[in-house]
């Protein structure tokens, strides 16, 4: 009873006590709180009249974990109780703020919070000091700058790794158990003082090479230091065995056996012999007479990256026969390995020298050449240009792609017969690099594009296929072979009624003869005819030719005098062609009637011995109608027609067809010439119209000379040095005239020196 009394009586005064303090714990509650910090706070130490000086609190660190992902995040608030809430601006600067690593935190100037803006990571920054700065509205400090550190918490965010990727380790034959053999190592990036970068070592597996040869748990390790050591007993070196690969070595290892009986004896001695595990007989096994001991050796060079370890299968025997008091057992075997060594084998070119083949024409871009090379170890490769003089290569340093840098074409001056010379090299990334060399050879392909064309475009036949030899045609290619001769000759069919009457066979691969099926009027025909190449693809045009048939002789050459006359008269009936010829004649007969006229009107009466009037002194002044600037006015007619006829005129045997005219000097020979008409005139009233055209046809010609220009044919000069002749001045003269020269003239002139001789 007393007992509950006195717990009912404990229970009261807990009650009561609790009450009256729990201002004060709330108070102590918000000024100690992790969360909001009161670091310009003071205390004051005594009583009465002495007082100590004041000393801030020390703010303990801000712990945030790293990794999170709640951004933004409130770390801690801090106040100032100088001021009333709400006139303090608070201020923070230093690293994670406005020092680099800039942009983790931030203050919210008028609540005071430090907020964290983004995720952090222990392992780059495990810490931040900054200050904090209260300040009035007006900017003015009003506490002497704090400082807030902030530590990151640590998260196992890392992996252990070992401080190298192979360890390798040694220890002698038969060592004992517990022998050490080596100690790995690792490292962990989380923070060394927790559990996140504990480390604990253990082995996963363990193999024997070869198989099954030992036993599985032959090594332990610490789980703490990482130190590897021996578990079991049986380790023998001879069951691997090292070789370097691309050399033939007498000594790579050995093999020991064991024997009871009498050493240095024929008992004693054994015979090795290989029995599997070497196909291609790379490996040879001799005796050591002095030990027993095999001897293996490598007889043909091994390639690491075709097989890069062999297993051999050795048998031993004794030379001399068993005896047959031994044990009946077979021939003793055990299985060596032997480890190829890999060795930094230079890289090499597929082929070498390397030949290309590119079409001319090839542009910028274009993919000449890839996998040109490769490295025995597997190794990557790296590729460079030592030799391009034109700059044609565009060479991928890492894959080894060869593209054109620019455009492929024979223009350059570095082609040798069509074939451009450059020099890459390739080098391996190993530690000690080799390098191979390759020349390339790029042999520029013409491509067919032109068209051949023939020649000559223009030239004379007889008309009567009888005669003359026909036209022989040739053609030209501007591409070279393949693409150019042979070429195929043939007349175009799209107009048959052009081409009717005319035949071309081909004489050899560059040249056809064009024939006449039948005899033709003379004139101008234009025939079509098409030409092409031999070359991939291949490629025709088709050319007009002209072809001016002519009137031959027997002997198959034009008759140019014929020509000239029947001319303007090819196709016209007899009748006409009379009443043309007739009005040339009455034409030519009035102008000599004219002529006569003139003369006879003109010519003096004189009498006496000359016929001339000894009474009229007069000379008789000749007008010859001379027209023209003198030498100087060359621009009517070109005078080497006149100094040169026969380089114009052709001469009577030469063929002149009907319609052409010697070609002028002085203007352009090779344009074309107007069509002449051709057209017969159905009636004499026709002809004049006929003519006309003709006329206007030949005023257009440009290959023909102006014959109605005035022509100039003498001109004497300045400053002769002949004298005057007028009779005029003679018989002004004081003295008589001496005629006596004209006896020196000869017999011709004697009876007119008889007529002025003063006897």
């Amino acid at each position: 009873m007393w007992s509950k009394v006195f717990a009912m009586f404990l229970l009261l005064v807990a009650v009561f006590y609790q009450v009256g303090s729990t201002p004060a714990t709330e108070q102590h509650t918000e000024e100690d709180s992790a969360e909001v910090l009161f670091p310009w706070r003071q205390k004051t130490v005594g009583s009465g009249g002495l007082q100590r000086a004041k000393r801030a609190w020390v703010i303990p660190p801000i712990n945030t974990p790293e990794n999170t992902k709640q951004i933004p995040k409130n770390l801690v608030q801090i106040k100032s109780d100088t001021l009333e809430p709400g006139k303090v601006l608070y201020k923070i600067q230093g690293p994670g703020v406005d020092e680099d690593p800039k942009g983790f935190f931030e203050i919210n100037e008028t609540t005071g919070w430090v907020i964290l803006m983004n995720v952090l990571d222990r392992e780059t920054h495990s810490k931040f000091k900054i200050k904090a700065y209260a300040l009035d509205l007006s900017g003015k400090p009003m506490e002497e700058p704090t400082e807030l550190e902030i530590h990151v918490v640590d998260q196992n965010d890392n992996r252990p790794a070992f401080v190298q990727e192979e360890f390798i380790g040694r220890i002698h034959e038969n060592s004992k158990p517990g022998t050490s053999v080596m100690q790995v190592e690792a490292t962990d990036a989380d923070d060394i003082e927790t559990e996140n970068a504990a480390l604990a070592y253990s082995i996963i597996s363990q193999e024997s090479i070869p198989p099954f040869r030992i036993n599985k748990t032959m090594f332990g390790i610490d789980e703490l230091t990482g130190i590897i050591s021996t578990r079991d007993v049986g380790l023998d070196r001879e069951f691997q065995i090292s070789a370097m690969e691309n050399n033939m070595q007498a000594d790579i290892g050995r093999i020991t056996v064991t024997d009871e009986d009498e050493e240095q004896t024929e008992n004693w001695w054994v015979k090795y012999t290989i029995t599997a595990g070497d196909p291609e007989g790379n490996f040879d096994i001799r005796r050591d007479d002095a030990t027993n001991e095999g001897i293996v050796s490598v007889v043909k060079p091994l390639d690491y990256e075709s097989l890069n370890y062999y297993e051999l299968v050795v048998t031993v025997e004794n030379e001399s026969p068993l005896s047959l008091m031994g044990p009946k057992t077979p021939p003793s075997s055990a299985t060596v390995t032997i480890n190829v060594l890999n060795q930094n084998e230079p890289p090499g070119f597929l082929q070498s020298p390397l030949r290309l083949s590119v079409p001319e024409g090839s542009p910028a871009g274009t993919l000449l050449a890839s996998n040109i090379a490769l490295d025995p170890d597997r190794q990557a490769l790296r590729y460079d240009v030592e030799y391009d003089p034109d700059q044609w290569l565009f060479l991928d340093d890492e894959s080894g792609e060869i593209t054109a840098n620019k455009e492929i074409t024979k223009n350059s001056r570095f082609l040798t017969k069509d074939v451009y010379m450059a020099v890459i090299t390739v080098e391996d990334t190993g530690d000690y690099p080799s390098t191979a060399t390759a020349t390339m050879y790029i042999t520029v392909l013409e491509v067919n594009d032109f068209a051949p064309e023939p020649f000559p475009l223009s030239e004379f036949m007889c008309n009567d296929p009888e005669k003359g030899s026909g036209l022989v045609l040739s053609a030209t290619d501007k591409d070279q072979p393949p693409h150019s001769a042979p070429f195929l000759f043939s007349l175009d069919d799209s107009e048959p009624e052009n081409i009717q009457n005319w035949t071309l066979h081909r004489i050899n691969d560059t040249h056809a003869a064009l024939h006449l099926l039948t005899a033709v009027l003379e004139g101008e025909y234009v025939l079509p005819v098409l030409i092409s190449d031999s070359g991939t693809p291949a490629l025709a045009e088709i050319h007009m030719v002209n072809v001016t048939v002519c009137h031959c002789n027997d002997e198959g050459d034009c008759q140019a005098i014929l020509a000239a006359i029947f001319s303007a008269g090819v196709g016209l009936s007899l009748g006409a062609l009379l009443i043309i010829l007739g009005s040339i004649v009455l034409l030519l007969l009035l102008l000599l009637i004219m002529a006569a006229v003139e003369q006879c009107r003109r010519r003096p009466i004189r009498k006496g011995t000359l016929g001339v009037s000894d009474d009229d002194i007069r000379d008789n002044i000749l007008n010859y109608d001379e027209q023209g600037g003198g030498e100087e006015d060359e621009n009517a007619y070109n005078m080497d027609q006149l100094r040169n006829p026969n380089e114009i005129i052709p001469s009577p045997t030469a063929a002149m067809p009907r319609g052409k005219q010697p070609v002028r000097k002085d203007t352009p020979y090779n344009y074309p010439s107007p069509s002449y008409p051709r057209k017969n005139p159905s009636d004499p009233t026709e002809i004049e119209d006929f003519i006309n055209d003709g006329l206007d046809a030949a005023d257009k010609d440009p290959n023909v000379p102006p014959y109605d220009t005035a022509l100039i044919y003498d001109f004497e000069g300045d400053g002769s040095l002949a004298g005057s002749l007028s009779s005029i001045a003679s018989g002004s003269s004081d003295g008589d005239q001496n005629y006596d020269y004209l006896n020196s003239w000869g017999p011709r002139f004697n009876k007119l020196a008889n007529l002025y001789d003063k006897h």
